[in-house]
């Protein structure tokens, strides 16, 4: 890696300090800008604050339990219950809470496809209306049917055709119990009674409408819309927020978010509800179908056990009472416990074959402990054979009857348990915290509207001012004419206040003289003239006569306040100085001199008039002044075919010094043609409003004449809030400059 030496790190460093100067030199200078679009925002914002209609939240908590049985619970009710009872997961209860068949039952029970409300003045009329909880006169000033109160209205029915779905209903209370019903969709204007359905007939169908209530005094409008079910329904699942409270928690949140606090209180009530009951309702299907299944099994079972029981006592009956030994009756307790475990396995094994293929983990589950009891009842048999004859036939039977009653028994409590479950209608969900009633909304939330509409204002401020300097702004620096245009900056002018008191003067025309130089002479602007003073000697050392011309790329650079100032600073040197106003179609060097145009340049060009006649004679001592005269209408063809360069010579050979004010180069030929004619040219450019492209472009247009612009005299530097700084980005941009000729009263 390249490291700098000092003195490269020094002019790095010192570019980077100016680029931040600039920075806040563009922010400093365009503060108002910034204030009023940082307002503008804040403005912006408490007029959302404040009007915008508030959204409320309102939202239910529900927990998903476990479906395994309790403890108490028998094992034959447990295996019974893992037969019906499906496991539920978090993410499929949040696809359920939130599916078409809990949310469309919601719609239809709080009629939530009917949008219906008061008619409220636009932007304010709701705001009103939020204030007030008294019933309010209708209209504005009588007209409308405004509402700005509490007004209510419930219709439970509202059945339109669907072509008329979203139609806009405008429904009137007429007093009484009365009201009307009108729509833009038909001409006609039907009444009815409040409390009563009715049914209005119009060319689309039938309008069904059962108003339960309207409490609204006479006149006060409402708004009917009837939109399509499934399009609420739809808008309703997007609007639900549903998520799990934690992983694996078995706890979820649902939220809604809308502008009435009591609806969306109410849907989400509803929606909890309704969830609910589809659970419960799912868990007693399950449980018929249990029993179904159950009660297909009884009749067999009981028909087995009393086959088992017929042939035990057959057998006491012909061989009398039996008494077994140790070893067999060890052998019946096991071999019961074997049979009787898969028989209950057998019976499970059948139910899910009813919902699942063979192929299923939970019936392949089942079969391999099925071969295992087998496999055990093998050796079981094996160990029977070892007894006597009598032993093993009262032990078959005995083992018979003992598995029989046992699994006979035991189905007649599950059928019972499941009765029991199917007649409570209990799920495995329920609400843990239901939507209470939202009190402050969650939007707008004042502070952080106010905070973001502050920042967006600063932020969207800040690019405008620096958009604004890079798209209109000027040069800051002189520097940067120096060092991109390659031009000497002869002086630095700084902005004068007290030459804004004496523009007053000459924009009335005023009678009085209006020259800085005059008026104030130790002004900081006259003291940089005095420098451009002493700078212009040693310009002219080189200049092939003693002319000197000033111009400037645009119009409003200055360069008249130049002209006639710096005029007056060299004649008071003790220098023959004369001051010319060249610029014949705008030129008003004169109401610095509180004179008139009279006979001037024009006149002498044209030869009407004589140099005694249209020179003004030490208008400051040592100064004389020849105005523009008439302003023709062809100045440039006058400079062409007219004798100015005979009079240039004669005035350089009268006076110590010719300074010629001419038109802004950019805007008019006229200056190409008369810096032909003198020694010494120079550029007024005025700080942050000529751009750098601007004295390129006036530099090339003088060349193309011959001449070559002597260097840049930077006027309107103001030195009370900003600091030399790099502020410009030298990009040009074409103007195309209005410099017309107008009409001046002499």
């Amino acid at each position: 890696m390249t490291s700098l030496n000092p003195l490269q790190q020094h002019f790095t460093d010192k570019h980077e300090e100016i680029s931040l100067a600039a920075i806040l030199d563009i922010l400093l200078d365009n503060r108002w800008l910034i204030g009023m679009i940082t307002a503008g925002f804040l403005l912006l914002g408490t007029l959302y604050a404040f009007l915008g209609t508030p959204i409320y939240k309102a939202d239910i908590l529900v927990q998903v339990e476990d479906n395994s049985p309790s403890a108490a619970a028998s094992n034959m009710l447990a295996d019974m219950s893992a037969m019906f009872d499906v496991k539920s997961t978090a993410p499929a209860e949040i696809e359920i809470l939130g599916s078409r068949l809990v949310v469309s039952r919601s719609v239809d029970n709080l009629h939530l496809f009917i949008d219906q409300g008061p008619k409220y003045f636009p932007i304010i009329g709701a705001l009103i209306a939020r204030h007030n909880l008294d019933l309010s006169e209708p209209g504005l000033f009588g007209m409308g049917g405004y509402a700005w109160g509490s007004e209510k209205i419930d219709a439970d029915v509202f059945n339109v055709p669907q072509v008329l779905e979203t139609e806009t209903f405008k429904l009137t209370n007429l007093g009484k119990g009365r009201y009307s019903l009108a729509s833009s969709a038909f001409d006609q204007v039907f009444e009815g009674v409040v409390g009563k359905t009715e049914k209005f007939t119009v060319s689309a169908g039938v309008i069904e409408l059962h108003v339960a209530q309207l409490q609204a005094k006479p006149g006060i409008v409402f708004k009917l819309v009837r939109n399509s079910r499934l399009k609420t329904i739809q808008d309703l699942q997007d609007q639900l927020n549903i998520a799990e409270k934690g992983k694996q928690s078995g706890v979820i949140g649902a939220e809604l978010l809308g502008p009435d606090p009591y609806l969306v209180s109410a849907t989400m009530n509803e929606i909890g509800r309704q969830y609910v009951q589809q659970n419960v309702e799912r868990k007693s299907a399950e449980a018929t179908k249990s029993l179904d299944f159950l009660d297909g099994q009884l009749p067999e079972l009981k028909a087995e056990l009393d086959k088992a029981e017929n042939l035990y006592n057959a057998l006491r009956e012909k061989v009398g009472t039996i008494d077994m030994g140790e070893e067999a009756k060890l052998v019946l307790q096991q071999s019961v416990s074997t049979d009787t475990q898969i028989l209950e396995l057998r019976q499970k094994r059948k139910d899910l074959s009813t919902r699942f293929a063979d192929s299923h983990p939970s019936i392949l589950a089942i079969d391999r402990q099925i071969g295992a009891l087998q496999s055990e009842q093998g050796k079981i048999s094996g160990r029977i054979k070892t007894l006597p004859n009598s032993e093993q036939d009262v032990l078959r039977l005995m083992r018979d009857v003992t598995v029989n009653t046992s699994l006979y028994t035991g189905l007649l409590n599950n059928i019972q348990q499941l009765k029991l479950l199917k007649a409570g209608k209990i799920g495995n969900v329920r609400v843990v915290d239901g939507a209470a009633l939202p009190e402050i909304p969650v939007i707008p939330k004042k502070p952080l509207v106010f905070a973001l509409a502050l920042l967006l204002g600063l932020f969207f401020g800040v690019v405008a001012a620096i958009l604004r300097n890079i798209l209109y702004g000027g040069i800051s620096n002189p520097e940067d004419i120096e060092r991109h245009a390659g031009l000497s900056v002869y002086s630095t002018v700084p902005l004068s206040d007290a030459q804004q008191q004496l523009n007053y003067k000459i924009k009335a025309k005023s009678k009085e003289m209006a020259l800085l130089a005059v008026s104030d002479p130790h002004d900081t602007a006259i003291e940089s003239l005095r420098s451009l003073r002493t700078a212009l000697q040693f310009a002219m050392l080189e200049a092939h006569n003693n002319i000197v011309l000033l111009t400037g790329p645009a119009p409003g650079v200055g360069k008249s306040f130049i002209s006639a100032n710096l005029a007056a600073v060299i004649a008071s040197s003790g220098k023959r100085v004369l001051l010319i106003d060249a610029d014949l179609r705008k030129g008003h060097l004169n109401q610095y001199f509180g004179m008139g145009r009279g006979k001037g340049l024009s006149e002498l060009i044209s030869g009407s008039s004589k140099p005694s006649e249209a020179v003004h004679k030490s208008i400051v001592p040592n100064l004389d002044f020849i105005s523009t005269g008439t302003l023709p209408p062809n100045p440039a063809e006058l400079f062409l075919v007219g004798r100015m360069s005979e009079l240039l010579q004669e005035f350089s050979a009268a006076y110590d010094l010719v300074l010629i004010d001419t038109p802004p180069v950019l805007a008019a030929s006229d200056t190409g043609i008369l810096a032909a004619l003198a020694g010494t040219a120079f550029l007024v450019a005025r700080a942050e409003t000529t751009k750098l492209g601007e004295i390129v472009e006036s530099m090339k247009r003088l060349a193309q004449t011959g001449v070559h612009a002597k260097g840049v005299i930077f006027n309107g530097l103001r030195l009370d809030t900003r600091r030399y700084g790099y502020g410009n980005t030298g990009r040009y941009r074409y103007t195309a400059y209005s410099y017309k000729p107008q009409d001046v009263k002499s």
